[in-house]
């Protein structure tokens, strides 16, 4: 059983910064960043395969950074010019690549997945 515990979420002003961490007990090869709104369906917000490639959301697209330390088993994401429409529940995944690694391709019951760290931004 794989645990992943994410790190990082507060209340920030539009415009602000955040980085998250996503701490895993192991990784396999392919690790996500999703966000869950109230009312809303869970986003795919980033992707990072075990060879460096990402996949991004265009609403996060040039703002947004997904990264990765292998030897740490940690996952990051680091926000830039943070928007409120960005207020969400972010929470990080892992699954084996061979099912795919694209953020808009990855079901909620697919992998591993942690319990998620909330960011607020307000304008």
């Amino acid at each position: 059983q794989i645990q992943l515990v994410e790190s990082g979420g507060d209340s920030v002003q539009s415009g602000g910064s955040l980085r998250l961490s996503c701490a895993a007990s192991a990784r396999l090869s392919c690790m996500g960043w999703f966000r869950q709104a109230p009312g809303k369906e869970r986003e795919g917000v980033a992707t990072i395969d075990n060879t460096g490639a990402t996949t991004y959301a265009d609403s996060v697209k040039g703002r947004f950074t997904i990264s990765q330390d292998k030897a740490k088993d940690t996952l990051y994401l680091q926000m830039n010019n943070l928007k409120p429409e960005d207020t969400a529940l972010y929470s990080c995944a892992t699954r084996s690549k061979v099912l795919g690694c694209r953020h808009d391709a990855w079901d909620a019951g697919s992998g591993y997945w942690g319990q998620g760290t909330q960011v607020t931004v307000s304008s």
